[in-house]
């Protein structure tokens, strides 16, 4: 007997913690939903009500049980207080909330029907009410919209500023002048008679003559280029899959020309290589001068070694020109007599 009471002893003690620190089963889980409510009894509705039934009971409590309609002593409300029908209130419209909701009701009925799962209930529970009100998608497509047009607008902005200027320079200036008085452009804008007009107006026409041809006829390339809408980052997400599918035949294209056929490179994939050795985009490739371009042909910069080269040159060059700079040499000279140190606050 003694033997059986010394197993069954640690087993009962074991069995109360358990049952001490672990939930029930069968219990309601406090903070979830109605806690140890039942949300359809708080209601006063079945499991088989219909959402009508459901929202009917809630109107006819909530105006029951509202803070605004509360009244000491009165008959519908016996034993009730200002908090506890504030609380009962609140309860309600915890209630409702929960069985409204299609999905919301689901996981509340499975929770009574399965409440061993307790681990479980408390993700679905806190998932759904921590999720977002708003669909992520769209939040995430009117960001891009909103970058898109912020983008555009910039680059016309740029691109403007950049027309503005090269209407200043007499270089440009004469070159258009010249291309409108060929095709006749300025010669309208003085005309006789009862259609003259003043020297402001014609000057203005002029301007915006000039204006026109220069957009027209230079080619602005890199950062100040005219912008294009599928540059901008919507157009490029959309049409992401088409580019990645160029972009595989065109390697492929690569590897069999180049690799396995061994022939030589065009014009165009030499200064791919180029621009790819001295990793700039292709808009900060552009915006160099043609005979820059050409030197690069003529340096065989596609080539890693030349590059190598002609790298290594221009940074000497560069040293040269900072050597020789007289702004450059009173720097070094600030900074060899510890400058940055000899900074002090002055005294009140």
């Amino acid at each position: 007997m003694e033997l059986v009471r010394s197993k069954i002893g640690p087993q009962l003690i074991i069995l109360f913690f358990l049952g001490f620190f672990i939930p029930t089963a069968t219990a309601l889980i406090e903070g979830l939903y109605c806690g140890t409510e039942i949300c359809y009894d708080v209601l006063g509705v079945s499991r088989e009500s219909t959402k009508l039934e459901i929202a009917r009971a809630y109107r006819q409590l909530a105006r029951k049980y509202h803070p605004d309609r509360y009244r000491a002593g009165d008959p519908g409300l016996a034993g009730e207080t200002a908090e506890s029908a504030h609380q009962k209130f609140l309860l309600i419209a915890t209630a409702y909330e929960t069985l409204k909701d299609e999905e919301s009701r689901k996981d509340y009925d499975y929770m009574l029907d399965h409440p061993e799962e307790y681990y479980s209930h408390y993700y679905h529970y806190y998932s759904r009410r921590l999720a977002p009100k708003v669909d992520v998608r769209i939040v995430i497509l009117v960001t891009v919209c909103a970058i898109s047009l912020f983008q555009y607008y910039s680059w016309w902005s740029s691109y403007t500023e950049a027309i503005n200027y090269l209407t200043t320079v007499p270089k440009y200036r004469i070159q258009a002048a010249e291309l409108a008085r060929q095709q006749g452009l300025l010669n309208k804008t003085k005309e006789k008679g009862k259609n003259r007009r003043s020297k402001e107006e014609i000057r203005e026409e002029e301007e915006e003559i000039i204006r026109d041809i220069i957009k027209t006829k230079i080619d602005i390339k890199g950062g100040y280029q005219k912008p294009n809408i599928s540059d901008i980052l919507l157009c490029k997400i959309v049409l992401a899959p088409y580019f990645l599918c160029m972009y595989i035949i065109w390697y492929c294209r690569w590897i069999y020309r180049f690799t396995i056929k061994g022939e030589e490179y065009g014009e165009e994939e030499k200064l791919y290589l180029i621009c790819k050795n001295m990793k700039m985009s292709q808009a900060q490739f552009d915006s160099h001068e043609d005979h820059q371009v050409q030197t690069f042909l003529e340096r065989q910069l596609w080539i890693k070694e030349n590059y190598e080269v002609y790298k290594q040159e221009q940074e000497e060059e560069m040293k040269m020109k900072m050597a020789s700079d007289p702004r450059w040499k009173r720097y070094r000279r600030w900074m060899k007599n510890d400058g940055p140190g000899r900074l002090t606050f002055i005294d009140d």
